[in-house]
């Protein structure tokens, strides 16, 4: 009798961009690759992507958020330099103010146009963001 095949899938993640008022959050990550970040990390074993959107923003930021909506899902198998993610982005409301836990060292709020340099793909998805709050258009696949 053979074994069952084997196989190499991407590891489902969520990313979370955090209103609060005009501003979004952003964590410093503690662990390689360091730098800014959105919230998010990986989805756990029976859970929604929902919770662990909810789960993985409190954990990071101290925030209860409450999802608005998905903005997109981004797969390019580079996106994460350790391993191939596919990350399903939501964007969420929060208030109070953020504080760093887990693999966050630091949480802070910043305004759309005075960004840090950041980790992944984030800069190219608060790009579709900026442009999905100024015309009401998702991302395009390409």
């Amino acid at each position: 009798m053979s074994s069952p095949p084997s196989y190499r899938n991407p590891a489902p993640t969520v990313d979370i961009i955090i209103e609060i008022e005009d501003q979004i959050v952003l964590i410093e990550r503690k662990n390689p690759p360091f730098g800014w970040a959105l919230p998010g990390g990986f989805v756990d074993y029976g859970e929604s992507f929902e919770e662990a959107a909810r789960r993985e923003a409190k954990e990071e930021t101290g925030l209860d958020v409450h999802l608005l909506r998905q903005l997109h899902t981004y797969s390019d198998p580079k996106r994460d330099p350790r391993q191939h993610t596919v990350s399903t982005v939501f964007i969420a409301r929060a208030s109070g103010t953020p504080t760093g836990g887990d693999d966050a060292k630091t949480a802070r709020l910043y305004r759309l146009d005075a960004l840090p340099p950041l980790a992944f793909d984030h800069a190219s998805i608060l790009a579709d963001y900026a442009h999905f709050k100024e015309s009401g258009e998702l991302p395009r696949y390409e």
